[in-house]
Formats: C-alpha cells, structure tokens, sequence
C-alpha cells in the first residue's frame, strides 16, 4: 500500500508543479496581456518553428546513432531505426510517467534486439552522465558570460529567502537522515540508492574513455546540445515581438527552461514561465516572452507526441516482419 502511495506520488507532485506554474502564469496576465499571447501566436512565422522542430528531431537522431557506440563495446549492436523509435517511444512515456522513459527504453531493445535490460539501462546512465557534464560546461558558460547578471539576480533572491536559514535547515536535514541510516534500514536504503545514483554516473561517464570510437561519442555530444541551443534560438526568430536576442540571454534562458524538464513532465507550465522569468531579466515584455516559452513548448511536444506515437506503434510491427523473415 505505501509503495502504491509513494508511486502515486511520484506522478501527482510534477503534474501538480506544472499545473501550478500554468495557474500562476495565468494570474499575472490580464485580458489584454492574454489578447497578446494569442496574437502572437496567430502572426507567428511558422517557418523558423518547423526549421526548429527539424534541428530537434536532428539531435534525437544523432542521439540514436551515439547510442551504438555504447553498445558496441558490449557485444550488441542496435539498428538504428530501432533506437530512433526506443528513444521517442521513452520521450513520449516521459510526458506521461516522469523519468519513466529510460526504463521504457531499455525495455524496449531488451525485447526486440535481444539486449539485457540491465545493459541497455547501464548504457542509458552513461549517456545520462555525459548529458549532464554537457548540462554543466553550458552552465559555466553562462556564469561566465552573465556573472555580474546572475549574482545580481542572487543577491535579490537572497532578501526573499534567508541563505542561512536554508543552510542551517540542510545541515539539520542531513543529520536526521544520517541517524535514521543507523537506525531504519528503510532510510539506509534512501541513502544507498543515492550514493548507488552517483556511483553510476561516475562509471557511466568512464565508460566513454574505453570507446574505441570515443571521438565521434564526443562529436555527436557536442552536436547533440549544439542542436538544442540553435533549435531554441532559431524558434525565437518566430515571435516577431521579440527583440534580436544575443548569445548570452538564450544561453541563459535555454539551460534555465531546460532545468525544469527535471520537475515536471516535460517541462509542462514551467518551461514557458522560466523563459519569461530568464527573458525579464534582460527587460524583455513578459507578454512575448511567455508568448515564445508556449510556442517554443508546444512545438518540441507535439513533435515527442507524433514521432513517440508512430514509434509505438510502428516498433512491433517493424520487428514482427523480422521475426517471419
């Protein structure tokens, strides 16, 4: 029964989080600032959003063929349609069920490529790793770019919400948890899944150093999340209310609507609200702001939900059509 409860959970607080986000967007708007998003909409060039569905869809490819170089080492070699449609078939499952999709995923070439699920999962970390290395160097970036901007924007946070407090509220959580590992197998087992999580990331990531073809794993990498700060920008161009935007604010605005992926669904609510939140900051209109964040959302998903769909339905009747060969 509590296992069921915390399953639930799992799946009600990041909805809940993006439904609150909508709510909260909503309320800062009046009818006019409504009015406005909806013309944006309506007089939006769809030309630089479908130029940028295509340079999404690119890193999902590259993404699939990356894949292989991870499988390789292990005996196992995927076909690339395959990957293509496991690793769509995860996205969409993501929306549904958060953080789903990677055992989705390896569920999947388990059962028509005849790989162990615990492999598949285990090359899944290693790109999890790698992503999040990616994650980090862009956020270096940015600090270095926008550090005055950024600790600025820190500091204001600050008289909102007591830094110490907060500290002081960790150090005392941290030591909760320390005795309740000496005293609850449950909370040891909490505390061993974490450390298991990093462990993971750290051997995952070493994996790559044993490629025989690390430089093109690192190639496509790179392209990977080249591929999402352009498909961000060139989506920009769309909203013809938005001023021309420099480097440094889709930089910032790109990671920070990327971070929220990891909240809720897909970035549901959050993803438009932490672009016009980042946006603001450069004292850009919330208005066509909000107007892109919605655009740019709405566009990446509905290409998750169509290519996600067809790769559900398409993958068993590709590999039923191998099996009678």
């Amino acid at each position: 029964m509590k296992i069921n409860f915390i399953k639930y959970l799992k799946l009600i607080i990041p909805i809940s989080i993006g439904i609150g986000c909508i709510f909260y967007s909503i309320t800062t708007l009046n009818e006019n600032d409504i009015n406005s998003i909806i013309e944006s909409f309506a007089n939006a060039e769809y030309s630089w959003v479908i130029f940028g569905v295509i340079l999404g869809a690119l890193s999902h490819l590259s993404r699939s063929y990356r894949w292989k170089y991870l499988l390789e080492p292990l005996g196992y070699k995927i076909s690339f349609l395959n990957s293509v449609m496991a690793i769509f078939s995860a996205y969409l499952i993501n929306y549904t069920f958060p953080r789903a999709g990677d055992i989705a995923r390896g569920t999947i070439v388990y059962k028509y490529e005849d790989i162990p699920l615990e492999k598949g999962i285990g090359t899944i970390v290693a790109e999890r790793a790698v992503d999040v290395l990616c994650v980090s160097i862009l956020i270096v970036i940015g600090l270095f770019i926008n550090y005055q901007l950024i600790t600025e924007k820190l500091y204001e946070a600050s008289s909102f919400i007591n830094l110490k407090l907060i500290m002081f509220s960790f150090i005392i959580l941290g030591g909760i948890l320390f005795l309740l590992s000496r005293k609850n197998s449950k909370s040891f087992r909490i505390i061993s899944k974490i450390q298991t999580f990093f462990k993971g990331l750290y051997e995952g990531f070493m994996i790559i150093f044993k490629l025989e073809n690390k430089w093109l794993f690192i190639m496509h990498s790179i392209f990977i999340w080249l591929m999402y700060v352009l498909m961000f920008y060139v989506t920009s161009k769309a909203v013809i209310e938005l001023p021309d935007l420099s480097f440094s604010m889709i930089l910032i605005s790109f990671i920070l609507s990327s971070l929220t992926i990891m909240f809720t669904p897909g970035g549901i609510g959050a993803y438009p609200l932490a672009v016009q939140i980042s946006f603001s900051w450069f004292g850009i209109s919330s208005v066509s702001s909000l107007s892109f964040g919605w655009i740019m959302w709405t566009s990446q998903t509905l290409m998750i939900i169509i290519f996600g769909g067809l790769s559900l339905i398409i993958l068993p009747f590709i590999n039923n059509k191998k099996k009678i060969k």
